[in-house]
């Protein structure tokens, strides 16, 4: 069985490494990309199975990129968790409006992070 694709989007180097690890440990099959068009770009070209979507990027932010991914039929499904530092009601809803999976707020639980994506490739 091949490992499951996550593509992570998250543009601090250190926070995109630690994820990584963490993913890679779990035995996911991980890329980082580091700004929004790259990760339009990622998801085009490899098709994750899960998109890990941090909001404040350089270029597009996370809100469009979600939007873009949803708003698309050959994307649409791929399930998308935002994990940010966004965490008024006001930045949910918006997560939500865009068509967000999940939200998740930093700074995290890694255990949390895990299950929440276990959780949407069992499906």
């Amino acid at each position: 069985m091949s490992k499951q694709k996550i593509l992570i989007v998250e543009d601090e180097e250190s926070l995109l490494k630690l994820e990584s690890i963490l993913l890679t440990s779990k035995g996911f099959d991980v890329q980082g990309v580091t700004n929004g068009q790259a990760a339009l770009d990622a998801i085009a070209a490899e098709h994750p199975d899960l998109v890990l979507l941090d909001i404040m990027l350089p270029e597009i932010d996370g809100f469009e990129v979600c939007r873009r991914i949803k708003n698309d039929p050959a994307t649409r499904q791929i399930p998308v968790i935002m994990l940010t530092a966004k965490k008024s009601r006001e930045d949910m809803a918006r997560g939500e409006k865009v068509g967000a999976d999940w939200y998740i707020t930093k700074p995290f639980k890694s255990a949390m992070v895990i299950e929440t994506i276990q959780r949407f490739l069992a499906k």
